[in-house]
């Protein structure tokens, strides 16, 4: 059985960046892991804080992908180490969705995204589920 999951109003919720399962993480307090990540595309610049206390995962979302914000040089090659390192955080710190995702066994988990080809699956699904395939790592790290 495969695992989908996408909003945060679904069974698997906690496993979408938009959740509210906050973290600190490189000293400063993170109120979802998409603050994390979008944050993270302007290093050392104000974008970082702007971001960082955005109302919303959705807001801090729409302002990382604003690109008349200076996007790091390196960002597409750091960009899965970025997630990665987020996502760990998140679980490693909540102990009730740390036990949601050990519970998945050894199942497939793909975000069901329709528009996101690149994290999610895409609505055909020939998407390259990055987020799915970071949710799996991690699920594995905190086994071992």
């Amino acid at each position: 059985m495969t695992i989908y999951f996408y909003t945060v109003r679904e069974e698997y919720g906690c496993f979408s960046n938009f959740s509210p399962h906050g973290f600190m993480l490189d000293d400063l307090y993170w109120y979802t892991s998409e603050h994390y990540f979008q944050a993270q595309k302007f290093l050392e610049t104000f974008h970082i804080e702007q971001i960082r206390q955005a109302p919303t995962a959705k807001a801090a979302a729409e302002m990382g992908r604003d690109r008349k914000r200076p996007l790091r040089s390196d960002w597409e090659r750091i960009k899965d180490d970025v997630m990665h390192k987020a996502v760990l955080q998140k679980f490693t710190t909540h102990a009730d969705i740390r036990e949601i995702l050990l519970s998945t066994g050894d199942e497939e988990i793909v975000e069901n995204s329709p528009i996101d080809y690149y994290w999610g699956c895409g609505v055909d699904g020939s998407g390259r589920n990055m987020l799915g395939v970071i949710l799996m790592e991690v699920r594995k790290q905190l086994r071992s």
